[in-house]
């Protein structure tokens, strides 16, 4: 299929979709669950931090990694 000259060619594809971006936060509610500079999220048990304890400790320092970070969580009531 071949076009004149003198016209550009056909158009192949839709035009672009139209991006709505939703964003419902507001800048106060984000501000509020940051105290001092630190927000408050839940710590997690790191995989590779019992990985490599259990490895140097023979397990003994996976016990007290394991209570510090319940303790963490449980003194922010998280």
């Amino acid at each position: 299929m071949t076009t004149a000259p003198d016209q550009p060619p056909a158009q192949q594809y839709g035009p672009p979709p139209t991006i709505i971006i939703n964003n419902t936060n507001s800048a106060t509610a984000s501000a509020s669950a940051v105290i001092g500079g630190v927000g408050l999220r839940r710590r997690r048990q790191s995989l590779w931090a019992h990985f490599w304890l259990f490895m140097f400790t023979v397990g003994i320092g996976n016990v007290f990694y394991a209570a510090h970070v319940s303790r963490w969580n449980r003194d922010r009531g998280l």
